[in-house]
């Protein structure tokens, strides 16, 4: 089964360089609602089966389109949620760079906990379990390959990949996610496989599985591993370049 992490288009806490976080009324700005007309053109040739999004509007404005093309009623999962920041939330980055927990964010995800919120360590295994349940109830439902979505936040999808990847949650600052990037996870019954990461042009035909929703191999797919963001909401900024951020 292959899930294709989509993360959701710019937003308006995105362009005012804050940690959105969950707080309430942000939307996606005209260039993100573009980057979701532009998202479903790009998969609209592949024969998704299975939309899942986080709960927050802009996730839920980002797979609008794709939904309407595909004339799926999209699934909300709440473990897809952006991380509960705490009292970190809406506030500027340029500011939170300033605090001590920022290096612990970027060098000891692991470790890592929001004052008044949640741990890095409890996002990555609500989100992965999240990613793994919709995956392994596709393949009981097709029981053959399949291809569907899952639109989530910045931080919540490099988690789910330096899982994917094999890595520690200590590295998965190493990962960028852009506004409105895809990248593909191939799960199967041996290991999961990282297909592309924070893609946000190439063709995608090769993801198709083979014979399209009326056929397909869940086999391991080792050998054909196709090449492939702004950074995620607590991007590194070891190089002090805080004006790069932006939220999730």
């Amino acid at each position: 089964m292959t899930v294709i992490l989509l993360r959701h288009g710019v937003s308006t806490s995105n362009t005012a360089r804050t940690l959105a976080g969950r707080s309430a009324g942000v939307e996606l700005t005209e260039h993100g609602e573009d980057q979701a007309r532009a998202v479903a053109e790009r998969l609209g040739q592949l024969p998704i089966e299975r939309i899942v999004h986080s709960p927050l509007p802009r996730c839920a404005r980002s797979v609008a389109p794709l939904a309407e093309k595909f004339g799926l009623d999209p699934v909300v999962d709440d473990r897809l949620l952006e991380v509960d920041y705490g009292e970190w939330t809406g506030r500027p980055l340029a500011e939170l760079v300033t605090e001590p927990l920022w290096k612990v964010v970027q060098r000891h995800a692991s470790g890592a906990v929001f004052p008044g919120g949640e741990g890095l360590a409890q996002v990555q295994a609500r989100s992965v379990a999240a990613i793994r349940d919709h995956d392994r109830a596709l393949a009981d439902q097709h029981g053959r390959d399949a291809l569907w979505v899952a639109c989530t936040h910045g931080d919540v999808i490099k988690s789910v990949l330096a899982d994917a990847l094999g890595i520690h949650l200590d590295g998965f600052q190493r990962i960028v996610v852009e506004p409105a990037s895809i990248s593909v996870v191939r799960y199967t019954p041996t290991a999961p496989y990282v297909w592309r990461i924070n893609d946000t042009g190439a063709d995608l035909s090769a993801l198709a599985p083979a014979g399209g929703r009326e056929s397909g191999s869940a086999t391991d797919q080792t050998s054909t591993s196709v090449p492939g963001g702004e950074v995620g909401a607590t991007g590194s900024a070891d190089n002090g370049d805080a004006q790069r951020r932006d939220s999730s």
